[in-house]
């Protein structure tokens, strides 16, 4: 007799709890090249092999491409911010090693409402705003727009390639909510801000 599917969740969980930590106290990667993906496949974390033009593979991608593009918003943006951004950082690397293990972390309500809190603090302190904005002003804010864009698509892909288990377990709200942290962010260290002119303005 198959057991409850949540008991098979929750033992799925815990060896992964279990599984982590011992593979954190030894060097997890010790060989770059492997030539093993050469052929258009690859392992994941699952243990199954997955074509890379398939859909975990291109969603652990595109997440990855969010994640480094606020590495390099890290690199130009003032340092007090760099705390907040590095911890979104490593929640997305925590959403890739669910799309691979196929194991969400039951945290992301806690996770989303931290992100959520620290866009309002943030925009509370702007005025408010009349008009969208271009993106651009300024060198920090440019990369904190185009950061927010791949967040963005890494929220599409989400939608459209992560399984019921993971679109039941809140990552897409929490990825929407810092989209949205880094739109009030690249406001937040505009050095002005560009508003869009809307094209029957100008007819006017």
């Amino acid at each position: 007799m198959r057991g409850h599917p949540q008991d098979v969740r929750n033992s799925n969980i815990q060896s992964l709890q279990e599984t982590f930590p011992k593979k954190m106290s030894r060097d997890r990667i010790t060989k770059v090249v492997t030539t093993k993906g050469d052929s258009g496949r690859t392992t994941m974390a699952d243990g199954k092999v997955h074509e890379k033009s398939g859909d975990s593979v291109e969603l652990v991608g595109v997440l990855d491409e969010a994640n480094s593009s606020i590495g390099v918003l890290i690199e130009f943006i003032r340092p007090k911010y760099r705390p907040d951004l590095r911890n979104i950082q490593s929640r997305l690397f925590d959403i890739g090693a669910a799309v691979a293990t196929g194991v969400p972390q039951p945290v992301w309500g806690e996770q989303t409402q931290k992100v959520a809190d620290d866009a309002k603090r943030l925009n509370d302190a702007l005025e408010p705003l009349r008009e969208f904005v271009l993106p651009g002003g300024g060198l920090h804010c440019a990369h904190a727009h185009m950061a927010r864009t791949v967040v963005r698509r890494a929220e599409r892909t989400f939608w459209r390639c992560a399984s019921d288990e993971l679109k039941e377990s809140g990552i897409g709200s929490y990825l929407n909510r810092v989209s949205d942290y880094l739109f009030v962010l690249a406001r937040t260290v505009a050095d002005r801000e560009v508003l869009w002119e809307p094209l029957s303005s100008k007819e006017d």
